[in-house]
């Protein structure tokens, strides 16, 4: 199939067979532009490093599939939605500001032009500056739905405040999103510490655990998580890191169990674009731990079910 995709860079593919747009011109008629973010910074747990490798193998993946979905309505996402690929931002290694900045300015191409984006990571320090980028592109607050098993809220790693683990607690003190507008969705396990669950109460954030989800009505959660993070912002950014997730579900994520189900995931995702989102980003995934491209395949999945959502709200108008 790769063959009769437009190639992106090497022998990797447009995401969905998208076409290649180079500058802002390219966006016209495009509803959706897609975004690679191939960034590694400063890496908080052993050896488990290679997120960087996830926009390369997340494209090749999604040369495997259409846009067609007969368990969500029959819908056809690409007869909805024409979508481009913009290639991946030119990091700069060991340089996490001016690459942060690069990020910025190249989403705020997107936000500009006012099509949706689907950003591809990376680790989940990328979400800082694109949350940052959305923030300056419109004229009110932004709420951030953050689908996890941990918070990502410390105040720094070491000596560094930009690291993986921080980009919620960088988020929170943007003057452009609403505090009490962050939602932290699957929230779990002894990764976390206590700091982290403070500080999100002291901020207002709304935490739904996995055992709130476990015992509640899994719906009606997603629909609060939304009713939350839209109240009083212009804008709602969703991000996922890939731990979210059951470790079996996810063999190319961080090792965290008791998460949530592809079906439950999937199913989030769907209703919260149909509703309304600004911006998606996936994060968190480490092709090197994960030989079969599950996890890879899996965003894969996760931005289809975000397109649907997007289209379904489009026929609706």
């Amino acid at each position: 199939m790769m063959k009769n995709k437009p190639i992106i860079y090497g022998t990797t593919p447009t995401l969905f067979g998208g076409e290649i747009v180079k500058d802002k011109q390219d966006f016209q008629g495009k509803d959706v532009v897609v975004l690679g973010v191939p960034w590694e910074g400063t890496v908080t747990w052993g050896s488990y490093t290679g997120c960087e490798l996830a926009p390369k193998a997340i494209r090749q993946a999604s040369a495997r599939y259409t846009g067609y979905l007969p368990e969500l309505d029959d819908i056809d996402v690409f007869s909805h939605l024409s979508i481009g690929d913009y290639g991946d931002v030119d990091v700069v290694p060991a340089d996490t500001v001016e690459t942060y900045r690069r990020i910025e300015n190249k989403a705020k191409d997107i936000f500009s032009a006012g099509v949706f984006p689907v950003f591809i990571g990376g680790d989940h320090g990328i979400t800082y500056p694109l949350v940052k980028a959305l923030s300056e592109s419109i004229d009110g607050k932004v709420g951030v739905i953050h689908f996890d098993a941990h918070f990502d809220n410390r105040e720094i790693y070491g000596s560094d405040p930009l690291a993986r683990c921080c980009p919620l607690a960088r988020i929170s003190e943007l003057p452009g999103v609403k505090q009490d507008s962050i939602v932290h969705f699957g929230i779990r396990g002894p990764r976390n510490a206590p700091q982290d669950g403070a500080y999100a109460k002291k901020i207002g954030a709304k935490v739904i655990t996995i055992n709130d989800i476990r015992r509640g009505n899994f719906e009606q959660l997603v629909e609060e998580a939304y009713a939350r993070a839209s109240s009083g912002t212009k804008a709602v950014y969703v991000t996922v890191c890939s731990d979210v997730l059951d470790i079996a579900f996810n063999p190319g994520g961080p090792l965290d169990a008791n998460g949530l189900t592809s079906y439950e995931l999937l199913t989030a995702l769907n209703i919260l674009a149909a509703k309304g989102i600004n911006a998606f980003d996936v994060v968190e995934i480490y092709p090197p731990f994960d030989p079969n491209g599950t996890s890879s395949h899996m965003a894969n999945w996760m931005i289809l079910y975000v397109l649907a959502g997007l289209a379904k709200k489009k026929l609706s108008k």
